[in-house]
């Protein structure tokens, strides 16, 4: 037995949900107002016999006891395992290789936590920082953002830092690898930062990891960034995420901004869901993270020429998550934070006016084309075809499409042509993808082993993840399947796989890796769509149980609503099960 399967045998779901929320008995269940959200009747249902929760609310969904810790306490698996374990009193391995790689990593954040704490008492009590001071207080910071987000400042010294920490028994070695000094080439060392205006960046569990610096006179850049590190990589870091994670789950949705005073401003103002990307291109590490979190990303970045290349690149992401992005349009030459100073109530229908990633690319690149002249016709399409064919969802894609060729006014074929000398062709695409026998339906397996065969074909063919969004995480029960399927979004090897997992998941990981599937190389895209139609429909019929369970829902027409397209949803599966397929899976309907 795993530490993990220990964990589940030792705690009571019950007891461990009844430390966050009143549970009530219903029947051979247990119901509470949710601990997610404000609600005034029960949505949140406890199954003692299942040893799982589920929420028919706002949030619409559920897990094991470690899904409920992750979403409650904004934690990562590894830090729930982690946390349930000492509630459970189970003693996990030390996992020696990621246990060294940690301890590698210690003297760089203790060096970057004690400097983060310098420079804020610098910028307190120094007579040096009443320029910096000055700068605060124009941003409109209080004096409580201003420690809660431990601003600093460095002074304009070669050696302020370092001497003081030289003092305190800091190896300079380690304090040139932390980005905190600089070494020229004859091997002098000189503070990094000086005279600017010091940001601690953490990472999901508060550790500074390096540090934003904004100049305060007028010289360019205005920010630099500490060096990449052993703590820091500005491609896969989110400002504010420490901070920001627990309310993302929460609200179900995560604000992206720009800037580092843009996110402070706003959990001043009580936006605590958002983040900041390190600069105006979204990365896809970034993205990953989110994900984890919610889907459901906003964009609220400058809306300059370098913010809508930046949008562009970013379309492509909508596959990972499988959901739109949104963009927040505000005023021209507004910043996010000076729309939050002047009026918060403009900023909450900003947000909720938020369009659509695509729509907002076709309004921003043909606002200054004529598109009753053919040249700028055939520009529109030159610069949203490619917007388009990044889109993975035939349905949203289809759409697009049509809204081009009305937008110009051609003939849809015509644009369709056109994609298709962009778009790799169905068949280049499918190419390494063995052709599908008929027949070759999976035996009956228990839920756990389907699942765990769903993520065998998914990490034995890496050509099988194009289908990937046809799979939603809540058909995997158990979270420690759940949580290798959400690192699933690339053809990444076993090593780079293990490098984004706790190392509590790697056995599991490598049980999966290494399951045998007989025969399965002659027919793997049926034998996918079969695994996935079954975990599909476990799914709906639980869910349409415990609805049923759930009693008072039934009078509310949205649950009425949803209780039909479930129904509707099983009769379509129970009518495709059974056929024969000759092709590749078709997308599902979800």
């Amino acid at each position: 037995m795993s530490e993990i399967d220990e964990i589940k045998q030792k705690l009571d779901i019950a007891e461990v949900v009844g430390q966050y929320a009143t549970l009530k008995k219903a029947g051979r269940n247990l119901t509470a107002l949710c601990p997610f959200h404000s609600e005034k009747h029960p949505s949140f249902f406890v199954y003692p016999e299942q040893q799982s929760w589920h929420c028919f609310g706002a949030c619409n969904t559920g897990g094991d006891v470690f899904a409920f810790i992750m979403k409650k306490e904004g934690l990562d698996f590894g830090e729930a395992l982690r946390l349930l374990a000492k509630r459970a009193g189970v003693t996990l391995p030390s996992y020696s290789g990621a246990e060294a790689k940690k301890e590698e990593k210690e003297p760089f954040f203790s060096a970057n936590e004690a400097a983060s704490l310098y420079y804020h008492n610098l910028l307190l009590n120094n007579p040096a920082a009443a320029g910096a001071k000055k700068y605060v207080e124009k941003r409109g910071f209080n004096a409580k953002t201003i420690t809660d987000f431990q601003i600093g400042f460095s002074l304009d010294s070669r050696e302020a830092l370092k001497s003081y920490f030289l003092e305190r028994d800091f190896k300079e070695k380690t304090l040139v690898t932390a980005g905190l000094l600089y070494q020229d080439e004859q091997g002098k060392t000189f503070d990094r930062f000086r005279g600017k205006l010091m940001i601690p960046i953490r990472d999901a569990r508060g550790r500074v990891t390096g540090f934003g610096a904004r100049v305060l006179d007028k010289s360019d850049p205005k920010y630099i960034n500490s060096p990449q590190s052993p703590t820091f990589d500005k491609s896969g870091t989110l400002y504010g995420i420490d901070r920001a994670a627990a309310e993302i789950r929460k609200q179900d949705a995560a604000i992206i901004m720009e800037g580092y005073m843009d996110v402070i401003m706003a959990h001043q103002c009580g936006v605590t869901n958002a983040v900041a990307c390190m600069g105006t291109a979204i990365t896809e590490t970034q993205v990953n993270i989110l994900k984890k979190l919610s889907k459901n990303l906003i964009l609220s970045l400058d809306a300059d020429a370098a913010g809508e290349e930046a949008m562009l690149r970013t379309v492509g992401y909508e596959n990972i998550l499988n959901a739109e992005m949104r963009v927040i349009i505000l005023p021209a030459g507004k910043d996010p934070d000076e729309v939050m100073r002047e009026d918060m109530e403009k900023w909450q229908e900003f947000v909720k006016s938020a369009v659509p990633l695509v729509d907002f690319l076709f309004e921003k690149t043909t606002a200054t084309m004529d598109l009753t002249t053919a040249r700028d016709k055939s520009a529109a399409v030159d610069r949203l075809l490619p917007v388009i064919a990044a889109i993975n969802d035939p349905i949203r894609q289809a759409h697009y499409l049509q809204k081009l060729a009305d937008l110009v006014k051609v003939d849809m074929n015509t644009i369709k042509a056109s994609l298709s000398r962009i778009k790799p062709s169905p068949a280049r695409r499918q190419s390494t993808v063995p052709k599908p026998a008929v027949g070759g339906t999976l035996r009956p397996l228990a839920s756990s082993s389907r699942e765990e065969y769903c993520l065998a074909l998914l990490l034995q063919y890496p050509e099988l993840r194009e289908y990937q969004q046809d799979i939603r995480p809540e058909y995997f029960k158990n979270s420690e399947n759940r949580e290798i399927f959400n690192i699933l979004h690339g053809p990444e090897d076993i090593t780079s796989l293990k490098e984004q997992l706790d190392p509590a998941l790697h056995d599991h990981l490598d049980v999966i890796m290494n399951k045998s599937l007989p025969g399965a190389r002659n027919n793997i895209d049926i034998r996918l769509m079969d695994c996935v139609l079954e975990l599909r429909k476990t799914y709906l019929k639980e869910l349409a149980a415990r609805r049923a369970e759930a009693g008072d829902t039934d009078t509310d027409p949205s649950r009425i609503e949803e209780d039909l397209e479930i129904s509707h949803q099983l009769r379509e599966l129970d009518a495709r099960k059974g056929k024969k397929r000759n092709s590749a899976p078709h997308r599902t309907r979800r």
